[in-house]
């Protein structure tokens, strides 16, 4: 049961990475958007879109291989799934460690962003236990 729980929190990191890919690469100058990521000017928003375009896709690129992972591994094929599942999040986790020790000002972004991925980690290796 835990090993289900699991894959739906890695699944739902997933998805809340391509909710950021969403923001960073096509809704970046959009005034929620800019509020969102405390980004105070339009020219900001601006001198930074292609940056934020492109991390968009590094988010993306996890997301999916978190999806990918989870729903390999409720189909049954389980080192697939957790090997996947794995490579997503624990990339995830780490950007939002770099994030929370960079820039202490955004730490409730990087709690948020690390959340579901930590949770579903350490559900998986519990998981995984004898």
């Amino acid at each position: 049961m835990l090993e289900i729980s699991a894959a739906i929190l890695v699944l739902l990191a997933g998805l809340l990475h391509g909710y950021i890919f969403i923001l960073e690469s096509f809704r970046w100058t959009k005034q929620s958007t800019m509020d969102l990521f405390s980004i105070s000017t339009r020219d900001e928003a601006e001198a930074t879109r292609e940056m934020a375009f492109n991390q968009g896709f590094y988010n993306l690129f996890l997301g999916v291989t978190a999806v990918i992972g989870s729903v390999t591994y409720l189909s049954g094929i389980h080192t697939v799934g957790l090997t996947l599942m794995f490579a997503g999040t624990a990339p995830m986790v780490g950007a939002a460690v770099v994030l929370l020790v960079g820039s202490p000002d955004k730490r409730a972004a990087a709690l948020k962003q690390m959340a579901l991925p930590l949770l579903g980690c350490i559900a998986l290796l519990i998981s995984m236990l004898p």
